[in-house]
């Protein structure tokens, strides 16, 4: 999505009748329904009326194309400025330039991060030539158009406002150097080398052609962690981590390697939604920390994740006691010594229980003995995805129990979206339709996701199918309303909705994710969170419904056989204010964790019709 375009000749006249500010504040708004802020307008004057001046030159064409503020599809990304053309041979070619107003940057630990102010303090962030160059490879990756027309793309970086002081300034340090010859970094004095270097690559005008290719393009499948994770446990990088996600890969590195040189626990809480690419880190810090001979291991409540990883490594040249190593349970350290491992990565870090096994009687505390056991232990948690009244795992109780381990903490956010069609505002539209938080999202208007209420189950079931058959991974998943029938009688049907027959998955012996037969299956929370599809069709049963515009649950709708609500339900049926928000909280945390496993999208079906009009209304 391009919020502004035009010819170079066209963006010169805008700049200069100074209508260019309020054309892309009102392209945000129209195509992205988001309002500018007074800084983000003021970065636009001082960039745009730079690239003017570069542009300024009768030897780039009149007519080559312009774009401004693109919206990479599947992320929240934007490049900030392109300009396309021909190349000699009258082939399609792009210039990216990420444009920054930082003056200054300082070396920080971390293979391809600085240091600069930002929002008013210093941050940690990736250099920017390695930063649009991860653009141009995530773009070479996804779309169809740059792969079939062998569009090239150009990247480099303009600090416009940065002097370089000398040869040791921190943005030209040697550990950037393969991402500068990639994409090369001009400062201040660079305006006429920026110039030149355009010229080198856009011979002639496209009157936007290259850029409305690469707009309109199809999008190749998007890459799964599942899929992908045998090649990455072989040392390929399948993701190319971008922004936040590299910054926050290179943090928890550093203290990995500082604990297993000077022995002090340190305990880093990384903070983010569904689609922020937590456990895209956590893989691609269990591969690099095995790289470095740092005894790791990744660690999940929640059986599925580790179930479709064994799957996917077993039969290649790792063994199957090396892979079982690799990732465990969280009730697996109930009796480890002390600083047993290098490294532990949590993910789902909020499903934790108090204790482990069975009957919850073995240990102390998962999250104690998580930290207990390892010299750094990474925790990444999203709180609004506890799911079950045992879910322990908390931000809170992290910091409890690194503080009795005398652990150095650190806590950290990812905000980058990644997953459903890479936009924040349909996370935030789930949270404000769901009432789950009151967001400024109160429609999907302008959201890239493809998004559908189904009054017919059956025709949901046959769009889901019809999905599925491109790549197997797209599925059928709902809410926990219907008795588990089948686990006695396998000729029986679980699911019984008008003439809508099926049965849950979970006498599956594959997992659920990968398993080419569940398609004729439905999933349940348990065997899809922490996965991810391209498509789900989410069944909404009767423990989710609507009264006179507000969203209300119902715990007593559940199956018996829904063991989630174990402890609290008693208290419920009596009234207990706190069990009764807790069981709220658990069942509106169920359907947003079904409804963001979509990277593409979600289509629902309601067995409350007053609810399948209300989203209606949302939509």
């Amino acid at each position: 999505m391009i919020i502004y375009n035009n010819t170079k000749e066209g963006f010169i006249d805008d700049v200069r009748t100074g209508v260019y500010v309020e054309k892309i504040s009102d392209g945000l708004i129209k195509k992205m329904n988001r309002h500018t802020g007074l800084s983000e307008t003021r970065s636009w004057m001082n960039s745009l009326s730079r690239m003017r001046s570069v542009l300024d030159d009768c030897d780039i064409p009149s007519d080559a194309g312009i774009a401004i503020e693109y919206n990479i599809p599947t992320t929240s990304k934007r490049v900030d400025f392109i300009i396309s053309g021909y190349d000699d041979d009258k082939k399609m070619e792009a210039v990216f330039i990420e444009l920054k107003q930082w003056d200054s940057a300082e070396r920080i630990e971390g293979e391809n991060c600085v240091s600069t102010y930002l929002g008013g303090r210093k941050r940690a962030t990736t250099h920017p030539s390695y930063q649009v160059w991860s653009y141009t490879q995530l773009l070479k990756n996804n779309n169809l158009n740059i792969q079939k027309k062998n569009i090239k793309l150009q990247p480099c970086a303009y600090l416009h406002n940065y002097r370089v002081v000398s040869d040791d300034d921190a943005i030209l340090d040697k550990k950037f150097d393969y991402f500068i010859e990639r994409a090369p970094v001009f400062t201040m004095t660079d305006e006429i080398k920026l110039t030149d270097y355009i010229k080198e690559h856009i011979k002639y005008g496209d009157k936007l052609v290259t850029v409305k290719n690469i707009d309109e393009s199809v999008l190749r499948p998007s890459k799964s962690l599942q899929d992908c994770l045998l090649s990455m446990m072989m040392n390929n990088r399948e993701f190319i981590l971008i922004d936040d996600q590299q910054v926050i890969f290179e943090t928890i590195m550093h203290d990995v390697r500082l604990s297993n040189e000077d022995d002090r626990k340190r305990v880093v809480i990384v903070k983010g939604g569904p689609g922020t690419g937590k456990s895209v880190i956590g893989i691609n810090l269990l591969v690099q920390s095995i790289k470095e001979n740092i005894y790791s291991s990744y660690v999940t409540k929640n059986a599925a994740p580790r179930e479709v990883f064994y799957k996917k490594l077993i039969g290649s040249n790792f063994k199957s006691g090396y892979i079982k190593g690799l990732f465990l349970g969280s009730g697996s350290f109930t009796a480890t010594p002390n600083n047993a491992y290098g490294f532990l990565i949590c993910d789902e870090a909020h499903r934790l229980n108090e204790r482990s096994g069975m009957f919850k009687n073995k240990g102390e505390n998962q999250t104690k003995e998580i930290i207990h056991s390892a010299k750094t232990s990474v925790f990444f948690i999203d709180e609004k995805q506890s799911v079950t009244a045992s879910d322990a795992g908390s931000v809170a109780e992290i910091k409890k129990w690194a503080k009795k381990e005398g652990a150095l903490v650190k806590e950290v956010e990812l905000l980058s979206q990644f997953r459903c069609g890479g936009s924040d505002g349909y996370l935030s539209w789930i949270d404000n339709t769901l009432q789950i938080s009151e967001t400024a999202n109160f429609s999907l208007k302008d959201i890239p996701y493809d998004f559908k209420v189904f009054d017919d189950l059956n025709e949901m079931r046959a769009a889901i199918y019809e999905k599925n058959e491109i790549d197997n991974r797209s599925r059928l998943v709902a809410g926990y309303c219907w008795e588990w029938i089948s686990k006695k009688n396998e000729s029986e049907y679980d699911i019984n909705i008008d003439d809508f027959h099926m049965q849950w998955n979970l006498n599956s012996k594959t997992p659920f994710a990968i398993d080419k037969n569940s398609i004729e299956q439905v999933g349940c929370i348990h065997t899809t969170q922490g996965l991810e599809f391209n498509y789900v069709g989410v069944i909404i049963g009767d423990d989710l419904r609507e009264k006179d515009g507000e969203v209300i649950t119902d715990f007593t709708k559940r199956a018996k056989s829904d063991k989630s609500l174990n402890g609290i339900k008693t208290d419920a049926r009596k009234g207990n204010k706190a069990a009764l928000k807790k069981c709220d909280e658990i069942i509106r945390n169920t359907y947003r964790t079904l409804m963001t496993r979509g990277m593409k999208g979600c289509y629902i079906y309601c067995t409350d019709k007053n609810l399948s009009e209300y989203f209606k209304r949302s939509i």
